[in-house]
């Protein structure tokens, strides 16, 4: 008979959850509150004051800013009702004609290099020169006496405003009585501006003369003592004729100008996001125009990061790939540390030392052959390039080097026991492994670099104006103005509510928007990067 084997009791499985196990665990409570429950509100505080603030400052960007459009459409409805609209279409001339007698100064300086000094060979080309010159004279007289008819318009229109003001802010305070002694006077702006209509006539003849003249100052020119230098000559000539052809444009201007027209209302947009001019407190026109900002914050941020980008990424590869223990625990933390400095001492640091520096070195008889060498200005864009990217290096490092630690060790292994080396298994590996989260460190990087104020206020020059690029290489050494120099510049000496106060609030809103792009594009590449890696 078999003998029966005894059984194993089963013991009861408990089906219950670990997570909802764990919740039933009795905690000790405040007020019916545990400390898990406080850290969650605790923590879900912080992060909705934070989003509350970030909140609060787009509204208050945005507020400021807004009024600047309406403010800008009376700024360019009083240039055009004044005159001054008018009176620019013939500065414009004088200007044009200023440039091109630089063009002939720079030709005369290069042909007196070639001719060791002697200008007696230049008597018949200097006397070119001269009658050339002459013959913007006319329209020189004409600006400055048609300058003070606009001028006077405009000073009367802003009158008016202030007292405007003055009006409004009696009846505010309930004093309608010194209210009612304000009588604000009317311009007749169809009158006032007679006088520009009826100059016409005198201008077609100006142009008439003046069109004679320059072609007769241009056959005047002898050929160039130095054979190389005459094609320049000859683009001079053509570039006169491109002159005449703006000036005949211009005449059609004058002819259909009327201070009737209105401003469309894409017009005051377009003036800013295209302007070529930033210039306030003139005593002519007031131009709120990002473009010399914008360009001058665009060069050197590239330069900044091609810069940065190398040492950056160089040093996180060797530290995290290749250094020691020993080499670690040394060159992270020095990295890391230059981001503890204060950017006003790195500024001081590129005005004492950078600078000068890069201002001496180009005075050295080794580099005289390089085109745009000595440079005159010590603060331009190089210098504020230089120390820019001394700070972007720590963010770029980190940021690499932490993405180069999370290509797994797996990738490396199969590498080097396949027989790569060392050097093959970084640059075939574990670059193009890390390669997303690389350019999502540069792209940080160029967001701290676009941002910095105190360096770029003190090393690039602050001439808001677009580098001329036909320098080359040498627009690197010219110096510019950025827009987070201009607001930290200009704010604390504005009027609160003035269109240069709301203009700057719109510098803001441009910088705002970038770096919200630029934030926006290095989380889509961290995503792609984590999801790559997953």
């Amino acid at each position: 008979m078999p003998i029966e084997q005894p059984t194993a009791k089963k013991m009861p499985v408990n089906k219950m959850p670990i997570a909802e196990a764990l919740r039933t665990v009795q905690r000790p409570t405040f007020l019916g509150i545990t400390f898990d429950d406080a850290m969650h509100y605790f923590f879900r505080g912080n992060a909705t004051v934070s989003i509350l603030v970030l909140f609060l400052i787009v509204i208050f960007l945005f507020k400021e800013g807004g009024g600047f459009f309406s403010q800008n459409v009376q700024n360019l409805e009083i240039y055009r009702k004044a005159g001054l609209e008018y009176v620019d279409i013939v500065r414009t001339r004088v200007d044009n004609h200023r440039t091109l007698g630089r063009f002939l100064g720079e030709l005369r300086t290069k042909q007196l290099n070639l001719l060791h000094g002697d200008e007696s060979a230049l008597a018949g080309y200097d006397a070119a020169v001269e009658r050339f010159s002459v013959t913007i004279d006319e329209y020189q007289g004409f600006v400055s006496e048609y300058t003070e008819v606009a001028t006077g318009i405009k000073e009367k229109f802003k009158i008016g405003l202030d007292m405007e003001v003055a009006k409004q802010n009696f009846q505010r305070e309930g004093k309608f009585e010194e209210s009612g002694k304000i009588v604000i006077p009317e311009i007749d702006f169809a009158t006032e501006t007679q006088i520009f209509r009826d100059s016409v006539p005198q201008i077609k003849v100006i142009d008439e003369k003046f069109h004679t003249e320059v072609n007769a100052s241009l056959e005047s020119f002898p050929a160039m003592p130095s054979v190389e230098l005459q094609p320049q000559l000859e683009k001079f000539k053509e570039l006169v004729k491109l002159h005449q052809e703006d000036v005949r444009t211009m005449e059609k201007s004058l002819t259909e100008w009327n201070w009737q027209k209105p401003i469309p209302w894409y017009e005051t947009f377009t003036s800013f996001i295209f302007g070529r001019n930033w210039l306030t407190a003139s005593f002519w026109q007031d131009w709120y125009g990002i473009i010399p900002l914008f360009v001058g914050s665009l060069i050197i941020a590239i330069l900044s990061i091609a810069i940065a980008v190398p040492f950056a990424i160089g040093a996180a590869i060797y530290v995290n790939q290749v250094a020691t223990r020993h080499e670690q625990n040394l060159i992270k933390p020095y990295i890391e540390f230059v981001s503890a400095v204060p950017s006003v001492v790195w500024g001081f640091f590129g005005i004492a030392v950078v600078g000068q520096l890069i201002r001496t070195v180009s005075e050295l008889g080794v580099v005289s052959w390089v085109p745009f060498f000595p440079i005159a200005e010590r603060l331009n864009i190089a210098t504020a390039s230089c120390l820019l990217a001394i700070m972007a290096i720590p963010t770029i490092f980190s940021l690499a080097e932490d993405a180069i630690q999370n290509v797994p060790n797996a990738y490396t292994e199969s590498s080097l026991a396949l027989g790569a080396t060392k050097f093959q298994t970084i640059w075939i590996i574990m670059i193009p492994s890390a390669l997303s989260g690389i350019v999502s460190a540069i792209i940080l990087g160029l967001g701290r670099v676009i941002g910095e104020t105190m360096v770029v206020l003190l090393c690039s020059g602050g001439r808001i104006q677009i580098p001329d690029f036909s320098k080359g290489l040498g627009i690197f050494f010219q110096p510019v103005h950025t827009m987070t120099g201009i607001i930290a510049q200009e704010m604390g000496e504005v009027a609160n509510g003035a269109i240069h106060y709301r203009a700057l609030f719109m510098v803001g809103i441009v910088l705002f928007f970038i770096s919200l792009l630029l934030n926006y594009a290095a989380q889509q590449v961290v995503k792609r990067y984590k999801i790559s890696i997953g």
